[in-house]
């Protein structure tokens, strides 16, 4: 695949006329080219061509980075280097968002494309009108060949390649063929994911095809297949889509979303998610790009209109719960996909919000069997996508996915069933009710309607088996687990939140983003300025940028179960409070009223607050730094014991203790 607008060897690109490489450029230019864009193409072609004399290898103009949804200006092969230079023609400064540009490139190539992953990478912005600065070659902290950025006016360019070519002299000449055949595998975060399948990138371009992940295509067809089927045959289906936490669940709701997303189209879907925060952010994050791609094209859009066409695709369940309420007749959409369909209500709370906050006294339907009947309205066909994490239950009030499987079997007789086969494994907590359908004709049970590695990590899948392990006090499993991620995915263990906060910095690069997590329950780290009662905005500490004092970037704010889940972080600093304790009889349970900790009882309440750590601990895409604090002898709230055995049990594990 060619992945650029123009690319060629530069021997070639040498002898070319200006004209004739700006005209390929512009034939392949997706969107009109603007003449600023054709002056930049037109300096930055003049200059190569003068600084390259003498030089071999390739150069690619406008290479794409699909995840990112954006392209690198120049990328250059020359002997065993490569070096991604993004040109910011006119300015005098460097920026510090040009500098995370560039190293974002860098970066997206490092971890995403096949044949680049062991390769030198050498990131350089380069100023046109700044002043000259002195650059350094040094490789960043982690040690992976891949340099920090380099800036770079007009005049220092080719002293930076000659002394990059001088420092790694030796290293083995990269095949350019074999290079540019390397697979490209991206595994966006979720909000990248929403905004490129927006702007109409298939789930192929932004997703991972490789061996060893579930292929999303395959359970997007299936699920496509489903919805087709159904409207053929006017039939009513529900289809229950299982995966561990990170799989892809959203993500495939969102690919169906967009597929279907023209009103006027009989497949019309919505995708619906109960989860506010989520809603939120990804509403913000497409209405910002869609502004900016407008932008881009030489379009107005203010971001009124752009938000609200994108609310019309991402929807609050609520929102629709209440609508139906309003409505009696079907809504618009035949297909809808309810992201984290465990969390639905049940009965008891849907009827006490019914009664208090709605005013309707007689209302007696869970959640998950009102939203049914909703679409159930419809005389000829209709579908809901129910999307299930295992353990991610924590709020009180959710059903879980057995309710929904009640309702079915209470209420829609006629309704096929198509389900994951992993429905009946202990995290969905469904076993049970599923012997009660076992005489229904219409169910139908596919392995393609389950999503088994988790590619919220791209750096190891089995990051949510460690933390299974480690829940379930099965520490020989989790040691074994840690062994085989200890050189991929790094996680250490501290008692010292400076230390951990200088760890995340270390770490990341660009603008990878990292933050501090902790349970909603932990109330007794107030001393380390940790305060879960402050209110964040989940927006701007997801969406937000470094400078930007309520970002994750800022290590103030912190964000809890109820903010993070179904999101994710490149590097999480996981904070432990006495609410969830390790003894020797198991996990001890507490919660924290007036100034003294409680026990927890309640089994429902328990599951809870162990999802809640489940959550938490699963968030970090590339690595992780766990806090457990020391306590304090002098304080009856934050003594040591109700901390030490905690990450002793994490320490014996094996994780890294870093003082």
């Amino acid at each position: 695949m060619n992945r650029a607008y123009y690319s060629d060897s530069i021997t070639s690109f040498s002898q070319k006329s200006y004209t004739q490489i700006l005209g390929e450029l512009a034939d392949n230019n997706e969107f009109a080219t603007e003449q600023t864009q054709k002056d930049a193409w037109k300096f930055q072609i003049e200059y190569l061509q003068n600084l390259l004399v003498g030089h071999t290898g390739s150069i690619y103009f406008e290479y794409a980075i699909p995840r990112m949804g954006k392209r690198i200006d120049v990328l250059l092969i020359i002997k065993s280097i490569i070096f991604v230079v993004e040109f910011k023609v006119g300015e005098k400064e460097y920026p510090a968002y040009a500098i995370d540009q560039v190293w974002d490139y860098a970066l997206d190539l490092k971890n995403f494309h096949e044949t680049s992953h062991d390769k030198v990478i050498v990131p350089v912005l380069l100023a046109t009108k700044a002043k000259q600065s002195d650059f350094f070659l040094t490789t960043s902290k982690q040690d992976d060949n891949l340099f920090d950025p380099v800036k770079s006016n007009t005049e220092s360019l080719s002293s930076i390649i000659a002394h990059a070519l001088q420092f790694l002299d030796g290293h083995v000449q990269l095949n350019i063929e074999e290079w540019e055949n390397g697979r490209y595998q991206p595994t966006p975060t979720i909000i990248e994911a929403a905004t490129s399948l927006y702007a109409n990138h298939s789930v192929k371009d932004i997703s991972r095809s490789d061996a060893s992940a579930i292929n999303l295509s395959q359970t997007s067809n299936e699920v496509a297949s489903i919805i087709k089927k159904s409207r053929d045959n006017s039939e009513k289906a529900i289809c229950f889509v299982t995966g561990v936490p990170g799989a892809g669940k959203t993500l495939v709701g969102l690919n169906i979303a967009t597929t279907h997303f023209d009103k006027d189209s009989e497949l019309y879907s919505v995708f619906l998610s109960g989860n506010g925060p989520l809603v939120k952010i990804l509403q913000e994050a497409l209405a910002r790009d869609k502004v900016k791609r407008a932008k881009e094209k030489g379009e107005k859009l203010t971001k009124k209109v752009a938000s609200s066409e994108v609310q019309a695709f991402i929807q609050n369940v609520h929102h629709f719960r209440d609508e139906g309420l309003r409505d009696s007749n079907p809504p618009i959409e035949h297909v809808t996909l309810f992201d984290e369909a465990q969390r639905a209500w049940t009965l008891e709370q849907t009827t006490n919000f019914m009664r208090q906050k709605k005013g309707v006294s007689d209302f007696n339907r869970s959640e998950p069997e009102f939203l049914i009947s909703c679409l159930d309205r419809h005389p000829d066909w209709a579908v809901v996508v129910c999307l299930v994490g295992g353990g991610q239950e924590i709020n009180t009030g959710e059903a879980g996915i057995s309710e929904w499987i009640e309702a079915l079997e209470r209420s829609f007789p006629d309704w096929n069933i198509y389900m994951s086969t992993k429905l009946t494994d202990s995290e969905y907590n469904a076993e049970q009710i599923l012997q009660q359908i076992k005489h229904r004709r219409n169910v139908i049970h596919s392995d393609s309607l389950h999503l088994a590695v988790s590619m919220r990590s791209f750096r190891a899948e089995n990051v949510s088996l460690l933390v299974k392990q480690i829940l379930d006090l099965d520490k020989i499993g989790a040691q074994a687990t840690l062994s085989e991620l200890n050189d991929k995915y790094p996680i250490v263990l501290t008692r010292n939140f400076k230390k951990a906060k200088q760890w995340l910095r270390d770490k990341a690069r660009g603008s990878e983003r990292y933050g501090i997590v902790v349970s909603s329950q932990a109330q007794r780290l107030k001393p380390y300025c940790i305060d879960v009662k402050s209110p964040i905005d989940p927006v701007h500490w997801f969406l937000d940028e470094k400078d930007d004092i309520r970002s994750s970037y800022y290590l103030e704010d912190v964000a809890t179960e109820f903010h993070v889940q179904g999101l994710e972080l490149d590097w999480a600093c996981v904070a432990w409070d006495g609410d969830f304790r390790f003894t020797e009889e198991g996990w001890d349970f507490k919660s924290f009223k007036g100034s003294k900790w409680q026990n927890i009882n309640k089994a429902d309440r328990k599951l809870y607050l162990k999802n809640a750590y489940r959550v938490l601990l699963t968030r970090a895409r590339q690595g992780m730094v766990i806090v457990v604090p020391e306590g304090d002898s002098e304080d009856h709230t934050r003594l040591p014991e109700f901390y030490d055995d905690t990450f002793e049990y994490l320490k014996s594990i094996g994780f890294e203790v870093i003082i």
